[in-house]
């Protein structure tokens, strides 16, 4: 046989032998592969069952909903005081209505007088935001008595009360830059400021709430939120 012709043949076995070798350690990576898929995925679902299960989460959503159920009741009982919108009401009203809330706002205005229209748009605004607090208007021409026994001199004039009882009070504009243009913010500002309303934190629960679910969830995944 010729030296060259074996030599050939010796080398196209080895060839085979080497690519088969390489094949199967293919097929076998593959199978780790698949294999580790399958216990990853498996793991997956147990870490996600201990999570529908965990105390702590079930408790936090369990006070969440407490909290919500609460609100939604303190709400509802409120709006059946008025609460929620800026009423108008009369001077035989007057009394009933500032003794029974804890806080009232009430703006004693007059209807041709530009400046209270100007109080009017920014009260309407803020009634519905602010619903721990009661908003009314009362026409000044329409109640004389409450008008004197209360010492109104000047309008718009807005008075405050607390318990039935008058607090505090906003002359015209001069205490919002003494302008007409202030911005219904600046006016919930100053009103903050005074103690009459409280600062809105419902989108704020709301976040801190959505926040400690995506720290949980993170603790399992922690590449979650990089999509």
């Amino acid at each position: 046989m010729d030296p060259d012709s074996v030599k050939s043949t010796l080398s196209n076995l080895a060839f085979g032998n080497v690519m088969a070798a390489a094949a199967r350690d293919y097929q076998k990576e593959v199978l780790a592969q698949e294999k580790a898929q399958a216990s990853s995925s498996v793991n997956q679902d147990i870490d996600l069952d201990e999570l529908m299960d965990d105390p702590e989460l079930e408790k936090l959503h369990a006070d969440r909903i407490a909290a919500l159920k609460k609100e939604a009741e303190k709400r509802q009982a409120l709006k059946r005081q008025g609460h929620g919108e800026y009423r108008e009401i009369s001077e035989g009203d007057f009394l009933g209505e500032v003794t029974g809330s804890e806080k009232v706002i009430c703006h004693f205005y007059h209807r041709e007088f530009y400046r209270c229209k100007i109080m009017d748009k920014h009260l309407k605004s803020l009634a519905p935001r602010h619903i721990d607090t009661k908003f009314l208007k009362l026409d000044a021409e329409n109640a004389p008595f409450f008008v004197t026994k209360l010492g109104i001199k000047t309008l718009p004039c807005v008075i405050f009360f607390r318990n039935g009882v008058a607090s505090d009070r906003l002359v015209g504009f001069q205490d919002l830059g003494g302008k007409d243009d202030f911005s219904t913010r600046t006016l919930e500002g100053l009103l903050l400021k005074k103690g009459i309303i409280k600062e809105n934190k419902e989108e704020e629960d709301d976040d801190s709430y959505g926040e400690r679910n995506r720290t949980v969830r993170s603790s399992i995944n922690p590449d979650s939120d990089s999509d």
